[in-house]
């Protein structure tokens, strides 16, 4: 796994319902990261989220949901944008 600089991993987070915030109920979700992956500078990792393996993150990304294996993802919100074969 490579990770670039100045990225962010959330495991940590809390309900939108302002009520519950303010009772300070809050959550932790594991982010399960695979092998032969490829985060680019400045990327954001949210809670709960599972990076496949074989994937390259592009520069900037925001990952809010799962990203599988084999693929290229970018973006804010990251989405995979090609598959990307074995060779």
């Amino acid at each position: 796994m490579f990770i670039a600089s100045h990225c962010s991993f959330y495991t940590a987070g809390h309900p939108l319902d302002v009520r519950l915030r303010n009772a300070s109920v809050q959550y932790a979700r594991p982010i399960s990261v695979g092998n032969n992956v490829w985060i680019g500078g400045n990327v954001t990792v949210l809670t709960g989220v599972t990076i496949g393996n074989n994937v390259t993150i592009g520069a900037g990304s925001v990952v809010t949901r799962d990203i599988p294996d084999n693929t290229l993802a970018v973006g804010n919100p990251c989405r995979v944008i090609k598959s990307i074969d074995e060779e």
